[in-house]
């Protein structure tokens, strides 16, 4: 359960504090999942808005707060939130701006809860890190609970891998576990330094724990020549992870059992399917996909990559994608030049991104308008610590 006091709701998740102002007393959290975050209710006069309405609203709020405020968003919003955003990429271009830019006072971050987490780790201690809505979290990220991650841990050190073993977690993951890497010789990586920061792990010990990401850690394994026959899984639900201690000696990724609902969707038949409509067409997926998607397709990359690729390519190119469509979506209004269409015919949203709507961000930015912080995203001084010795180490890499 969830205590109030002095109106202001404040709960913790794993490590990972936050708070809000609250009209109830306690607000039970799921028992199954630690990081679904609750998200009261807005006013309803926002939802009784038109589209024109709130951006006028938006627009007279962020003329009030000035340089004072920046809005981050993320390739997968909606077009209607993008609009707003100051700056857009991927997680490891928002992570490279709040490391680097202090100017702003608050940063509303357009994206799920482990991108806020971050934004709040590596911002200045004068800057507020607000999500316009708690709720936008990732269900990749909740495969990888801390509590399993810690256990698994604790195991390979029963057995005596865990000195021989660097963590490695994917930045969709939560600040507990960015920590936990933190305090273990570990680092965080993007889809865009997957493979610079797998050298990086190498060089200080012959095994990764890769977490929470199975397909992400498998892909760029091979990238890096490693085969197939020394990469395990690990499922939490089993001892030793579902693996024989020989298994976990002779292994070079320890690849934990998660991974995303969107890239999962694409197929080699989707790819053949494309090639067949389209001879002279070209792939490009994000390595998130199974294996054997990321192999069918002509190049792989994150979404930054897929941008530029697709923005680079000269006029008449032809693309199918395989990434959220969104981002598909805003490349092919972009490159109108271009054929660019995603992979899955039925296309399949983030879900959790969808959470992030226009009436948030303008109760968001209204209320600080008027002087009032809500959803004031915050990770414990001592989480931040360690979990920001992870995320240095990734800034470090080249």
């Amino acid at each position: 359960m969830v205590q109030v006091k002095d109106d202001i709701i404040v709960w913790q998740t794993g490590n990972e504090v936050c708070q809000q102002d609250i009209e109830l007393e306690t607000v039970p959290l799921s028992q199954e999942s630690a990081f679904v975050l609750w998200q009261k209710d807005i006013p309803e006069e926002y939802w009784s808005l038109t589209a024109d309405e709130m951006k006028e609203r938006i627009r007279i709020a962020r003329e009030k707060l000035g340089s004072r405020l920046v809005v981050l968003g993320h390739h997968y919003q909606r077009e209607d939130i993008i609009q707003f955003a100051d700056f857009k990429g991927d997680s490891f271009r928002l992570s490279q701006w709040a490391a680097e830019r202090d100017e702003a006072e608050f940063i509303v971050f357009c994206g799920v809860h482990f991108m806020a987490e971050a934004a709040d780790i590596l911002s200045k201690p004068h800057q507020k890190v607000l999500l316009p809505n708690m709720s936008a979290g990732c269900s990749m990220s909740d495969m990888a609970n801390p509590d399993d991650v810690l256990y698994c841990w604790e195991q390979l050190d029963s057995v005596g891998l865990a000195s021989t073993t660097t963590p490695v977690t994917y930045m969709n993951s939560t600040a507990s576990l960015k920590a936990l890497c933190g305090q273990n010789g570990g680092i965080v990586c993007t889809s865009t330094n997957a493979p610079p920061v797998l050298k990086w792990a190498y060089e200080q010990r012959p095994r990764v724990l890769f977490f929470p990401d199975q397909h992400l850690g498998r892909n760029t394994g091979i990238k890096l020549g490693i085969p197939l026959d020394e990469m395990v899984v690990w499922d939490p639900r089993q001892p030793l992870g579902g693996n024989t201690l020989e298994q976990l000696e002779r292994s070079r990724i320890i690849l934990w059992r998660g991974w995303c609902s969107v890239h999962t969707r694409f197929s080699v038949e989707q790819i053949n399917q494309a090639r067949a409509k389209y001879p002279d067409i070209k792939i490009v997926v994000h390595p998130e996909c199974v294996m054997e998607v990321v192999q069918a397709a002509d190049c792989n990359g994150s979404t930054e990559f897929i941008a530029r690729t697709i923005t680079d390519s000269p006029p008449g190119s032809k693309w199918a994608v395989g990434t959220e469509v969104n981002l598909v979506s805003r490349l092919a209004r972009e490159n109108p030049d271009k054929l660019v269409f995603c992979l899955d015919p039925v296309v399949c949203p983030c879900s959790t991104m969808y959470r992030i709507h226009p009436a948030y961000l303008c109760w968001v930015v209204e209320n600080l308008a008027e002087g009032k912080i809500v959803n004031h995203l915050v990770v414990p001084e001592e989480t931040a610590r360690w979990a920001k010795i992870a995320l240095d180490r990734m800034l470090e890499v080249r």
